[in-house]
């Protein structure tokens, strides 16, 4: 959870001394880890990690995989009966989510914290899962403390959300647990503005004034190795996941035909991170596999540097309801890789509106095939001048992690 990190590794920086509550590594199961972002923690920083209980292992046993499922399932292309099994479970059994077991340990941890006469000014909850929410709406109750709840995406608006089956009665519960900490909270941060609108029309108690857009960012610490565009291809790399919800068929028919017209341009497509079955059967169906490269899953100072080692960046939004709002961390350290961004997306998202404000690049939808061909053939003319493409002007220093860390040290500090 980049976010966190980042807000924990500047907040001293800011007379804020933050004490960390998460769950011990080793009792919990995660789609993906990457230990090297430990580094980032400061060393005064407490860290105070507990027990947990998640139905996880019975997931990978039923399944036969090694992995848990990210968050609603993504990138998954393909569900067996057992999985859709899993969905219902999920949906249904797990309110707001199967996190929700770790939430009496936390609890526990901050009594005795109390109990030995810690004190505390504030709390800050980030989520998902969601369930982290419901111990800052605890906390709160029980010690009135100042609580920031962090909401990285919707809740009961996420684009999969329909996918879990909820019945009306698991649906009414997660709705009612969303609207009481909306209300409660003190400061609700969001990261893009359609966010913001859709939590604040969630109930007539909620003020709007305290929704906070504070967007996800880019750690200056990660980018002080030089840009090092290739010399001898055009490269245009996405990081991530990314599955069939992301629609970039016509963006690689796209680069296909481009191919095809410049014959002499050696244009190549490279994916770093999970990649589903599907997107590869779609590459390869256009003709581009050859051309492309699938780097599997590295430590986030390796997918930064692929990003440096790129002629343009390709950002892809998922195909699905409310993705109007979806503005991906990534994005962030795209816009300080200073790559130009081809964007597969709605037209006047939040994403697109970022990238506008930046000159960083635009956002064409996924069937807009002769603009998709467009901007293809204005890479190619210009890499023909100079195959550094790189954007002229300095990063933008107001979604640097430090900047926003600032921001957020306000909010903490009101009124103390």
């Amino acid at each position: 959870m980049q976010r966190s990190l980042k807000f924990v590794k500047h907040l001293p920086e800011f007379g804020i001394e933050p004490t960390v509550l998460t769950v011990d590594a080793a009792q919990a199961a995660y789609p993906v880890l990457d230990e090297s972002l430990a580094a980032d923690i400061p060393a005064g920083v407490r860290v105070i990690r507990t027990g947990t209980f998640e139905p996880f292992d019975s997931y990978k046993r039923l399944t036969g995989r090694q992995q848990v499922p990210y968050g609603g399932f993504v990138g998954e292309s393909k569900t067996s009966r057992v999985q859709q099994l899993f969905k219902f479970v999920r949906g249904n059994l797990f309110i707001p989510d199967a996190r929700r077991g770790w939430n009496r340990y936390v609890l526990e941890a901050v009594a005795k914290l109390v109990a030995a006469g810690e004190q505390f000014d504030a709390v800050l909850t980030s989520s998902p899962p969601h369930s982290t929410q419901l111990i800052g709406l605890e906390l709160k109750k029980r010690y009135s403390l100042r609580w920031l709840a962090d909401l990285r995406d919707p809740w009961t608006d996420i684009y999969y959300y329909q996918d879990l089956n909820h019945t009306p009665p698991a649906r009414w519960l997660d709705a009612r647990y969303e609207r009481q900490v909306l209300e409660q909270a003190d400061v609700v941060l969001v990261t893009s503005p359609h966010t913001k609108r859709i939590f604040a029309g969630k109930s007539t108690k909620i003020d709007p004034a305290k929704i906070e857009v504070l967007p996800n960012g880019y750690d200056e610490a990660d980018f002080r190795e030089p840009s090092q565009p290739p010399q001898d291809a055009l490269v245009v790399t996405h990081t991530g996941t990314i599955s069939e919800t992301y629609r970039i068929d016509q963006f690689l028919g796209a680069a296909a035909e481009c191919a095809r017209r410049h014959p002499d341009v050696p244009l190549r497509l490279r994916f770093v991170g999970k990649v589903s079955d599907g997107i590869r059967q779609q590459v390869a169906a256009a003709g581009l596999a050859e051309r492309t490269e699938f780097v599997p899953f590295v430590p986030h100072a390796e997918s930064v540097g692929y990003l440096l080692r790129s002629t343009a960046l390709l950002l892809a939004l998922p195909d699905v309801a409310n993705n109007r709002g979806i503005l991906p961390g990534k994005v962030f350290e795209y816009l300080a890789a200073n790559k130009p961004i081809l964007c597969v997306g709605p037209v006047g998202s939040d994403a697109d509106l970022l990238l506008r404000e930046t000159g960083a690049g635009r956002t064409l939808p996924p069937d807009a095939t002769a603009d998709l061909l467009d901007a293809f053939e204005g890479l190619v003319a210009r890499w023909r001048i100079n195959p550094n493409l790189d954007l002229p002007g300095p990063r933008p220093t107001r979604y640097s992690r430090r900047a926003l860390t600032e921001r957020l040290a306000g909010l903490v500090a009101v009124n103390q």
